[in-house]
C-alpha cells in the first residue's frame, strides 16, 4: 500500500478527509511547508512537529546538488537525514530547473547548477531514481513547466512532453511504498488542461498535481483552468494545488475539490516583516507599529500573538535581530495552519460558503 485517500465530509465539490501511506495518516486539506534544502527557513523540524504540520515538501533540485541524493539516502533518506518523523513530498526539481531557462529535448533537461555551474541532466527515470534515494512518501514526476504567459505551441508542447515523460516515470518507478502523482500543464487555457488531465489520468497515478498555476497569472485566469483540470481527475485520489499559498487562493482552490497545498509564501513574506492576521496583511516595519502594545493578530492563538507586542517585533525588525525571523515565520504558518482547520471545520459542518464568505470579505 502507498496511498489511500478517505474522504470524511463534502461541501459541494470541498472535500475533508484523509490520506494514509506506508508512514501514517494526514488530514486533507493540507497545507505543506517549503523545506527547500531539508529545512524550512528560520525554523527547525520540531518547531513544525510544535506547530501541528503533518507534511512538509523538500526539494529534490537543490538536495540532488546539496549535499547530494547519495548523502541524503546514507543518511536514512530525508527522513533520517532531516530527523523529521512526519510526511515528506518530494518535487522532481522541474520548476527550478525550468526557471534557469535549461536545454529542453524530448528526452529531459540539461541544466548548470545555480551553486558551481557544473553540468547537470535530468530526465523522468532520474527524477524518479533521484526521489527514490531521498525516499520521499510522495514524489512527483519530471514535468514541463512553461513560463506564463506563452503561446499556443509552447503549452501544446508542454502538454505533450509532460504526459510522454510522465508514462516513462510510472515504468521507472521501483518503491512500491513510495506514492507516485502526475502532472496537470496547460496554462490558463482550460481545454488544454481538460486534455492534459484526461491524458495523464489514463496513465494511473496515485494522485494527481495541478502545476504552472499561480506564476503571474490573475484569479480569475487561474480559477477557470484549475476548473476544467479538476474536473477530470477521480475523486477517489488526492488533488494538489502547487505552489498556491495565498489566503483567498487556497479557499476558492479548496471550494473547487483541491486536497493540498505548498507555498513558499507565508515564511518568505515572514522574512520581510509582513504578516498574516485577521485584518489582512500588515507590514511590520511601517512606523505605525512603532509604540504598538497589541499582538500581531488579537485572533490568533499562537505563542508569538500571546507573547509580544507589534511593537517589539518591529524593534527586533528594525535592529536586524535575527530571532525575529523565527518569530513570524512561526505565527504565519501557525496563521496558515488555523485559516486550513477552520475551513476543514466548515467543510465538516456544510458552512464553507458562509466561512468563503467572510475570509473574502479580508483577503478578496
Amino acid at each position: 500500500m502507498s496511498l489511500r485517500l478517505a474522504l470524511t465530509a463534502t461541501d459541494g465539490s470541498a472535500r475533508a478527509g484523509t490520506i494514509t501511506t506506508a508512514r501514517g495518516t494526514f488530514r486533507t486539506p493540507c497545507f505543506m511547508p517549503v523545506g527547500t534544502r531539508g529545512a524550512v527557513k528560520a525554523l527547525s523540524g520540531a518547531d513544525l512537529e510544535t506547530l501541528g504540520f503533518e507534511v512538509v515538501l523538500a526539494n529534490t533540485y537543490h538536495l540532488m546538488l546539496r549535499p547530494g541524493a547519495e548523502i541524503v539516502a546514507g543518511m536514512g533518506g530525508i527522513h533520517g537525514f532531516t530527523s523529521w518523523p512526519g510526511h515528506v513530498l518530494t518535487d522532481s526539481g522541474g520548476y527550478q530547473v525550468f526557471s534557469l531557462g535549461p536545454e529542453v529535448d524530448d528526452d529531459g533537461v540539461t541544466f548548470r547548477s545555480t551553486y558551481d555551474g557544473s553540468l547537470h541532466r535530468l530526465t523522468p527515470e532520474t527524477a524518479v531514481a533521484v526521489q527514490e534515494q531521498l525516499g520521499a512518501d510522495i514524489q512527483m514526476v519530471l514535468d514541463v513547466c512553461p513560463p506564463l504567459p506563452s503561446p499556443p505551441e509552447v503549452l501544446r508542447l508542454a502538454v505533450d512532453r509532460t504526459v510522454a515523460w510522465a508514462h516513462r516515470a510510472l515504468r521507472a518507478h521501483r518503491r512500491p511504498e513510495q506514492a507516485l502523482f502526475g502532472i496537470v500543464q496547460g496554462g490558463v487555457d482550460p481545454v488544454l488542461r481538460r486534455e492534459s488531465a484526461v491524458r495523464t489520468v489514463e496513465l494511473g497515478f496515485h494522485g494527481y498535481g495541478i502545476g504552472g498555476l499561480s506564476v503571474g497569472e490573475s484569479r480569475q485566469e487561474m480559477l477557470p483552468a484549475l476548473a476544467a483540470a479538476l474536473a477530470e481527475l477521480p475523486p477517489d485520489v488526492p488533488r494538489y494545488l502547487m505552489g498556491v499559498g495565498d489566503p483567498m487562493g487556497m479557499v476558492e482552490a479548496i471550494a473547487l475539490g483541491v486536497d493540498l497545498f505548498d507555498c513558499v509564501l507565508p515564511t518568505r513574506l515572514a522574512r520581510h516583516g509582513s504578516v498574516l492576521t485577521s485584518v489582512g496583511r500588515l507590514q511590520l516595519r511601517n512606523a505605525a507599529f512603532t509604540g504598538d502594545e497589541g499582538p500581531l493578530d488579537p485572533c490568533c492563538r499562537c505563542h508569538v500573538c500571546l507573547r509580544w507586542s507589534r511593537g517589539y517585533l518591529r524593534h527586533l525588525l528594525q535592529v536586524g535581530e535575527p530571532g525575529v525571523l523565527r518569530l513570524l515565520s512561526w505565527h504565519n504558518l501557525s496563521w496558515t495552519l488555523a485559516l486550513i482547520e477552520r475551513v476543514r471545520g466548515a467543510i465538516e459542518g456544510a458552512d464553507l460558503d458562509r466561512v468563503r464568505r467572510e475570509i473574502a470579505d479580508v483577503w478578496e
